[in-house]
């Protein structure tokens, strides 16, 4: 189960994780944290599902926002950053998107921007395009999606 390798990993690594969630709303913290024991891993979970959330608890910056709307790498990245700025963890996955249904102004239902931070490495970040599988799929892929990015970040 990977949820169980994450936890086994950070665990031995020292690592403490921390979540920065907009559109899969603590889809991901809720996964980590349904193994038992998990608290020794999960540090936190911020769900920041509006703007004003990302800038206010995440330091997110408003102009990044303006220029590149809340579903961009750059938003991602940020998202990520200031999840660990604002805790006690090592290691912070972000994740921003749009789930459906519809389309925003100029991007499309399905694309999912990913953000990876860890205390002295570089940030990374991805975007992928799940396309219009419809709300509840595209949350879980993306769900799914950042766990395995987070196992793979933790296993280099």
């Amino acid at each position: 189960m990977i949820t169980q390798d994450i936890l086994d990993r950070a665990r031995h690594l020292g690592l403490m994780i921390v979540t920065a969630e907009s559109c899969t709303g603590g889809m991901v913290a809720a996964a980590l944290t349904e193994i038992p024991g998990s608290s020794a891993v999960v540090e936190r979970g911020f769900v920041t599902y509006s703007n004003i959330s990302k800038i206010e608890m995440l330091d997110v910056s408003q102009v990044t926002l303006e220029t590149h709307g809340a579903v961009s790498e750059q938003v991602a990245r940020e998202m990520a950053e200031g999840a660990l700025a604002h805790s006690a963890a090592q290691l912070a996955i972000s994740i921003t998107g749009i789930a459906g249904p519809g389309d925003s102004e100029r991007k499309p239902e399905g694309r999912v921007c990913f953000g990876l931070a860890m205390t002295g490495r570089q940030t990374v970040t991805e975007t992928l395009d799940f396309g219009p599988l419809g709300r509840k799929t595209v949350r879980e892929r993306a769900r799914d999606h950042a766990l395995n990015l987070v196992l793979s970040y933790l296993s280099q």
